[in-house]
């Protein structure tokens, strides 16, 4: 029996990931608040329920952080520990795998891969994201999910999207009460997570694409093409977040009110989006190391790498150190896989950007990189407002954010 759960685990890609059982995880989760507890408790119960009558689908929705990866894991390794099979996967890996079958020094063939996870009699399949993804990796996931809910093999799936958020087909499939159970393991962001993205957003609040003004005085002609520019294309970003945009240029020359004024407009359409300035999610990253730390580096680093829309101003000001180039490294890397929509802030050129990075950055497949040509931002403003005697100065002075 112990050779055969063996081959199981070895079967079965989890990984690393074969340590999340129910054993190490705390029943009520790591939320400090009553209401948490109480609604990762019941996502808990589903999913020791499930593992005694594992049938139909089901789906722990919440976000990044909140423990649904560990909660589908455990059910997959205690079912392994059963002498069930049990295959788990990354929505971002499958995808991957499914194009590397198309190499021709591919071990194994596009059907004989796709034919595995398609038909596994029971599926984990994590981080079920599809914002962003091209139309061959739409039809992919729908052709996976169609097939199993046809054939009715159990499916264990996590998500951070709304049930309401995704197409209608795969829609009116998660949302089949006889055959698929929701369950919601945190309606809210990890409190301190909030803080943090609050933190950052809370001087930037006035920055707006209102009052972003692209046709400021003593620009050339270039120069103010460059802002208008670079101004439609943010715009353009925050009516339809999909894809990267990288914004470029000197301190002070409008990027952080541009990356400002789309985490503001997102925010007022109910939309979760996370502002980041880079060195504080570093200084935050080392931190939490500490005994004294309310969150694991982990749980913070994972909310960070996994949300749905994220904003990284000032990358690459604090990245001199290995440690430092190897955790952007990593972040950039999952969100250019998963195609997560992000937006890049930096006063670098993509030559002093580490090439891991910069050339995930400039494919054309997955966003648009923006050099924008223009001088300081504010003192073109401060010189605006010295020229029109008695009209109120339009953007406020700055002195640590571009």
């Amino acid at each position: 029996m112990g050779e055969k759960i063996e081959q199981l685990r070895r079967q079965s890609n989890l990984g690393v990931l074969v340590r999340l059982t129910f054993e190490n995880l705390v029943p009520t989760g790591r939320g400090s608040d009553e209401d948490a507890q109480r609604q990762f408790k019941a996502a808990y119960d589903t999913a020791i329920a499930f593992v005694n009558n594992p049938q139909g689908w089901l789906v722990f929705l919440g976000p990044t952080g909140c423990g649904k990866t560990h909660l589908a894991c455990a059910i997959a390794n205690e079912l392994i520990s059963r002498g069930s099979p049990v295959l788990y996967i990354g929505v971002a890996d499958l995808l991957d795998h499914l194009r590397y079958t198309f190499n021709p020094n591919s071990e194994v063939t596009y059907d004989e891969f796709f034919e595995r996870v398609k038909k596994s009699p029971l599926l984990v399949l994590d981080d079920l994201n599809i914002s962003g993804a091209t139309p061959w990796a739409r039809g992919k996931l729908e052709q996976l999910l169609d097939y199993r809910f046809n054939v009715r093999l159990p499916t264990v799936i996590t998500t951070s999207v709304p049930i309401g958020d995704f197409d209608d087909s795969l829609k009116g499939r998660l949302s089949d009460p006889e055959f698929c159970h929701v369950c919601v393991v945190r309606e809210r962001l990890p409190s301190i997570l909030e803080e943090f993205s609050e933190s950052q957003l809370q001087m930037l609040r006035e920055k707006t694409f209102e009052n972003f003004d692209y046709k400021l005085l003593h620009l050339q002609p270039k120069e103010r093409q460059s802002l208008e520019q670079a101004y439609r294309c943010a715009l353009n970003f925050a009516r339809c977040p999909e894809g990267w945009l990288v914004l470029m240029g000197v301190n002070g020359c409008g990027k952080t009110h541009l990356a400002a004024a789309i985490a503001n407009y997102l925010r007022s359409e109910n939309k979760q989006v996370l502002f980041i300035v880079v060195p504080e999610l570093l200084d935050h990253l080392r931190s939490a190391f500490s005994p004294e730390s309310r969150v694991h580096y982990d749980e913070l680093f994972e909310v960070v790498k996994k949300s749905p829309i994220l904003i990284l101003d000032d990358f690459g000001e604090q990245s001199a150190t290995p440690w430092a180039q190897e955790k952007l490294y990593q972040l950039i890397n999952y969100r250019y896989n998963a195609r997560l929509a992000t937006v890049i802030t930096t006063c670098l050129s993509l030559d002093e950007i580490e090439s891991r990075i910069s050339s995930r950055m400039v494919d054309p497949a997955i966003g648009l990189v923006l050099n924008i040509d223009a001088p300081d931002y504010r003192g073109n403003t401060r010189s605006r407002q010295t020229g029109r005697r008695g009209q109120q100065q339009k953007y406020p002075r700055r002195s640590n954010t571009s």
